[in-house]
């Protein structure tokens, strides 16, 4: 499916933004830094995730099961469970959100649209349960009714390509971020 020159060239740009990223970032993120280090590598994980979303297989257990851990033993030793690596990928959401905003976006030609979706993040019923993203999340209201989560700001082009996105809180009016000009800046 992916030639080894394919692999080396994703895993090469993840590491490079991987190793900024422990540079400038890793000092600011809330929490406590684990006392171990994971066995896999955060440029391995975000390397795995994106031939994911290259590959014609869109079930990723799948795919890390099936074809990671069968075919891609040489160039990932290391992998660990399928459990374990979802763990992993919870991690990664920052430093994905950076390297798609700085390598995976398109290029306007004229014609964008933009749109906002939200991001569940539990039903209605588990909202003063919820400890994850306590005292972050926002509860927001939609055409669907109430929710409790995070909201999607995504502009696309003609052919589908994303030309930036942000992600606000739940409560904010969609049209906020045009206002700031912050996600209009590549158009």
């Amino acid at each position: 499916m992916f030639s080894d020159h394919q692999i080396t060239d994703i895993f090469f740009i993840v590491d490079e933004l991987a190793i900024e990223f422990r540079q400038n970032i890793v000092q600011s993120l809330i929490g406590n830094i684990p006392k171990r280090k994971p066995r896999m590598s955060m440029s391995e994980t975000m390397t795995i995730m994106i031939l994911f979303q290259l590959s014609n297989i869109r079930n990723f257990k799948a795919f890390y099961i099936q074809y990671v851990k069968q075919n891609l033993v040489k160039d990932f030793p290391k992998t660990v469970s399928y459990n374990r690596f979802v763990e992993l990928q919870k991690q990664m959401l920052l430093s994905m959100s950076i390297f798609a905003k700085t390598c995976c976006l398109g290029e306007c030609s004229g014609i964008s649209f933009i749109d906002s979706t939200p991001l569940r993040i539990c039903k209605n019923r588990r909202i003063f349960n919820h400890k994850v993203f306590k005292g972050i999340a926002t509860i927001g209201k939609s055409t669907m009714g109430y929710f409790y989560s995070f909201k999607l700001h995504l502009i696309v082009n003609e052919i589908g390509e994303v030309l930036d996105f942000q992600i606000t809180q739940a409560n904010v009016d969609d049209r906020t971020p045009l206002k700031n000009g912050n996600l209009l800046k590549k158009i």
